[in-house]
C-alpha cells in the first residue's frame, strides 16, 4: 500500500484547523481510511491507504478530504483556468511507443520548503502508482522563467515548446544532479537516474525529447534538464507529462494541478498540437455516474432521506441531483481529480464514509439461513494450529503480486508445468505495478517477507495458508482457484531434511500418507528437491531454495521450503 509523509502543521494550515491536536487528526484520518503507520524523524505522519485514492498522495489532497469531512467545503470544485499562452507542438518524429503529452502552466505558486517537498513526493508517488514507475506516464515540472518559447512550428502561435524524437547520440544537455553536457545515450550510461530508467527507452530507435528555443531541456521519461530545475524561488511552473495513454497522463496532471491550486496558484491552459488537431489541456471535464437510492440503502443497511443522501454526496466532494421516477436515481458529478470512481458501488462507498461506517448498526440479514463456518475454514484453522505447534510463525500476505515476483525472481517460466508456473490471472488496469496479478503460488510471498526481514534475528520459520489462482479455460470463470500451504525455514543450517521433517509431522497430524520422490523445480536445488505426494496424489514440492533465488532476494543464508495444496489434507 502507498505510504505518504504528511506534516501535521501543514494539515493545520491547509485545513484551517490550527487548534487540532495530532491525536484528533489521527482519528479523523482513520475515518477517511488513512491508517497511521508512525512518525518520521522530522515529525511527519506516515499514512497508509488504499491505492485507489491517488488524489491523497500529497498533504494538499489529504487536507482537501479533511475539509470535506469537517463540512468546510462541499460539492465539486473545479479550478478556474486562464486562456492558453503556451503551445506544445507534437512533432511527427515522436517515438510511436510514447506518443501522448499533456500539461499546464501554473502561475503564482508559493513554494516554501514544505510545499516543494510535498510536490516532489506527489510527483514520485504518482510515478510509482498510476505512472507504473514512469512506463505509462512521466511528469516533468520546470521553472517557467528559465524557458524561452518561440514559434518553433509554422502552425504554432505564441510561446511554443516541441515534443519530438532525437537520435540517442543527438543533442546534449545538462541533466539534474549533474554538471556535464551529455547526450541522451550518455545519460543512460553515466547518470544514476539514467541507469535506473534506461530500460524504458533503450529499445527505442529515437528517444523522446522536449525543446524550447534555447535547446533540449527535458528527456522524458528519464530526467529533466538542470536549466529548468524548480526551487523555492520558483513562482511560475510548466508541468508536462508524456506517456503511453492519454487518459492516464491527463488524470495525473489533474491531481498535480489541484495540489498546486490548493497552494494559491493559478492554472493556465496549454494547447497541445497533434497532427490530427489541437486540444486544450488540462482536461478538467466533470464526469457523471448514476446510482439508485434503493441500492445505497440496501448496501449500507440504513434508511436515508433524499436530502440527506445529497448532503452526504456533497460532503464527499461530489454533486448530486435526484431524478424522480419509478425509483429515485442520483446523477452524481465526479471532480476531475477523482480517478477511482468507476462503478456505482464507489459512490455508495463515498456516501457510507461520509455517513460514518462506525455509525452503522450491525443486524441480521433478512434471509432464511443461518451462517456457519465452512469446512474448508475449519481445515485451515486446524492446519494453521499444527504449523504454529511446529514452530512456524503464521503469516497473512496479499493475494496479489507482480509477475516479476511470482515468476522471474523465483526462476519459474510462465505457463510451465512446475508448481507456480500456471498462466496468470492478470488485472487489466492495475493501480500499482507491484500488484498486477493473483499469485499462482505462495512461496514468492514468503521469500519477499524474508527479503524485508534481513535486519531481524534468525532463525526465521514462516508459514502461510493462502489463496492462489491461475488461468484455466475449463473453469466457468476461466480461473482455477485453490488454497495452498507454504512454509520456509531460514537459518544457517537449513536443509531439505528439516523441511521434510516438518512436512511429515504436519501430515501425521491429519493421518495423511506422505511420499517424497525426487523431482526437479527451477526454484530449488537439483538433487535436494522432492515432490510432495499425499495419499498417492502429487500436490506440491519440498526442498532447498536455489542459490539464484536466495541471492536475488538478498538473503545470506540457506532456505528450505515446502508448498502443497491444502485440500490434500481434507
Amino acid at each position: 500500500m502507498p505510504v505518504v509523509d504528511v506534516q501535521p502543521d501543514e494539515l493545520r494550515r491547509l485545513t484551517g484547523h490550527e487548534d487540532k491536536s495530532d491525536e484528533e487528526f489521527k482519528d479523523d484520518l482513520f475515518a477517511l481510511g488513512l491508517e497511521f503507520e508512525g512518525v518520521t524523524d522530522d515529525g511527519a505522519f506516515q499514512l497508509e491507504f488504499g491505492p485507489d485514492r491517488l488524489d491523497r498522495l500529497s498533504v494538499e489532497g489529504v487536507a482537501r478530504s479533511l475539509r470535506y469531512q469537517y463540512g468546510d467545503a462541499r460539492g465539486v470544485a473545479v479550478p478556474n483556468t486562464n486562456d492558453p499562452d503556451w503551445t506544445f507542438v507534437v512533432d511527427d518524429d515522436v517515438p510511436d511507443e510514447r506518443p501522448y503529452v499533456t500539461g499546464a502552466v501554473v502561475r503564482g505558486v508559493d513554494l516554501d520548503d514544505a510545499a516543494l517537498d510535498s510536490l516532489i513526493q506527489l510527483q514520485e508517488k504518482l510515478h510509482a502508482t498510476m505512472g507504473r514507475k514512469r512506463a505509462k506516464g512521466a511528469i516533468g515540472i520546470h521553472d517557467l522563467t528559465m524557458l524561452k518559447g518561440d514559434v518553433l512550428s509554422e502552425n504554432a502561435s505564441g510561446n511554443s515548446i516541441t515534443y519530438t524524437g532525437i537520435e540517442p547520440d543527438g543533442d546534449t544537455f545538462v541533466a539534474l544532479d549533474s554538471n556535464d553536457e551529455l547526450t541522451p545515450a550518455e545519460v543512460l550510461e553515466q547518470h544514476a537516474t539514467g541507469r535506473k530508467y534506461a530500460d524504458l527507452v533503450s529499445e527505442y530507435d529515437r528517444y523522446p525529447a522536449i525543446y524550447d528555443e534555447i535547446g533540449l531541456f527535458s528527456f522524458p521519461p528519464v530526467i529533466n534538464g538542470r536549466r529548468t530545475e524548480v526551487s523555492t524561488d520558483s513562482r511560475d511552473l510548466l508541468v508536462e507529462l508524456t506517456g503511453t495513454d492519454q487518459w492516464t497522463i491527463d488524470r495525473m496532471c489533474n491531481i498535480i494541478c489541484y495540489a498546486l491550486a490548493a497552494r494559491g496558484a493559478t492554472i493556465e491552459e496549454v494547447e497541445v498540437q497533434y497532427e490530427t488537431g489541437t486540444v486544450t489541456k488540462p482536461d478538467f471535464e466533470v464526469e457523471t455516474k448514476h446510482v439508485s437510492h434503493d441500492r445505497i440503502e440496501t448496501v449500507l443497511g440504513v434508511e436515508l432521506e433524499l436530502d440527506e443522501v445529497i448532503d452526504l454526496f456533497e460532503r464527499s466532494g461530489l454533486d448530486a441531483n435526484a431524478e424522480l421516477g419509478e425509483e429515485t436515481v442520483y446523477e452524481v458529478s465526479i471532480p476531475p481529480y477523482r480517478v477511482d470512481v468507476l462503478h456505482p458501488l464507489d459512490l455508495v462507498d463515498d456516501v457510507g464514509r461520509a455517513y460514518g461506517f462506525n455509525e452503522l448498526e450491525p443486524r441480521y440479514p433478512d434471509v432464511g439461513t443461518v451462517g456457519q463456518r465452512h469446512e474448508r475454514s475449519r481445515l485451515e484453522d486446524a492446519v494453521r494450529t499444527s504449523l504454529v505447534g511446529l514452530g512456524f510463525e503464521d503469516l497473512l500476505n496479499f493475494h496479489m503480486i507482480s509477475e516479476g515476483e511470482n515468476y522471474e525472481r523465483m526462476g519459474v517460466e510462465v505457463g510451465s508445468e512446475y508448481l507456480g508456473g500456471g498462466e496468470p490471472a492478470s488485472i487489466t488496469e492495475p493501480y500499482s505495478e507491484d500488484y498486477t496479478m493473483l499469485r499462482t503460488w505462495v512461496l514468492p510471498s514468503l521469500t519477499m517477507v524474508l527479503e524485508n526481514n534481513t535486519h531481524r534475528a534468525y532463525p526465521q520459520d514462516l508459514a502461510e495458508i493462502g489463496h492462489v489462482a491461475h488461468r484455466d479455460d475449463d473453469e466457468n470463470t476461466r480461473v482455477a482457484e485453490a488454497r495452498h500451504v507454504a512454509a520456509v525455514l531460514a537459518r544457517h543450517d537449513a536443509t531439505y531434511e528439516d523441511a521434510k521433517a516438518r512436512l511429515a509431522a504436519l501430515c501425521r497430524d491429519f493421518d495423511a500418507e506422505l511420499e517424497t520422490p525426487a523431482t526437479d523445480h527451477p526454484s530449488f536445488i537439483d538433487g535436494r528437491t522432492a515432490a510432495v505426494v499425499i495419499d498417492g496424489e502429487e500436490v506440491g514440492v519440498v526442498g532447498e531454495l536455489h542459490p539464484k533465488v536466495i541471492v536475488d532476494h538478498d538473503l545470506e543464508l540457506p532456505v528450505a521450503a515446502f508448498e502443497f495444496d491444502l485440500s490434500a489434507l481434507a
